[in-house]
This record gives structure tokens, C-alpha cells and sequence, in this order.
């Protein structure tokens, strides 16, 4: 399987995914920390994947998603954003929607 092809398997699989430097309870760099803050304070289940961990999905995720930088937050199969938007969308209320599936 191709790493484009790991990267679609893993966005189908999990409703809510966060690729991300480090894993939640030991992020790698500060964005990646106050991301995963966010998204565990909504109180919902995610998948996470180390890039750091994971090289190739590094580079690849960059081109397929159309966005340089990391985390990257993925919601049933859509990118949500990195840590600013995931921050703000927390700090409005809309995030806690957004992984409770509320949000048409």
C-alpha cells in the first residue's frame, strides 16, 4: 500500500484524526500540545498519528492535504485545520460540536 493509499485507509477509519508532533499525552512541540489539548477537552474519542513516528506520511500528507504545517486535524475525512483554527474553533464552542457530530 502507497502512503497516499495509508492515509486514505486511516481517514476512513477514524472519524476524528490528528496528525500531529508526539502523541497527546506527550506532544512534541507546542502547537501540537495546545491541539490535542483542544480536542481532548471535548471529550470524544481521536486517533492520532506521530509524524515524526511516520516520515513518509509527513511529506505526503503536506501535498495531499494542500497544507504545509502540522497538527492537522481531520474530521470524517475532511481537514479541519492546524492549531489555530482548532484553537479558535474550541474557544467559539464549535469544535465540541464538530466531534460530537451535532454540526450539519
Amino acid at each position: 500500500m502507497d502512503t497516499v493509499e495509508v492515509i486514505k485507509d486511516q481517514l476512513s477509519s477514524n472519524k476524528i484524526i490528528l496528525y500531529m508532533k508526539g502523541a497527546p499525552n506527550a506532544p512534541q512541540c507546542g502547537f501540537s500540545a495546545k491541539a490535542s489539548q483542544a480536542l481532548m477537552a471535548c471529550g470524544e474519542k481521536f486517533a492520532y498519528v506521530n509524524i515524526l513516528d511516520h516520515p513518509e506520511i509527513r511529506e505526503t500528507l503536506k501535498t495531499y492535504s494542500n497544507w504545509p504545517t502540522f497538527p492537522q486535524l481531520y474530521i470524517d475525512g475532511e481537514l479541519v485545520g492546524g492549531c489555530d483554527i482548532i484553537v479558535e474553533l474550541y474557544e467559539k464552542g464549535e469544535l465540541q460540536d464538530m466531534v460530537k457530530g451535532t454540526v450539519a
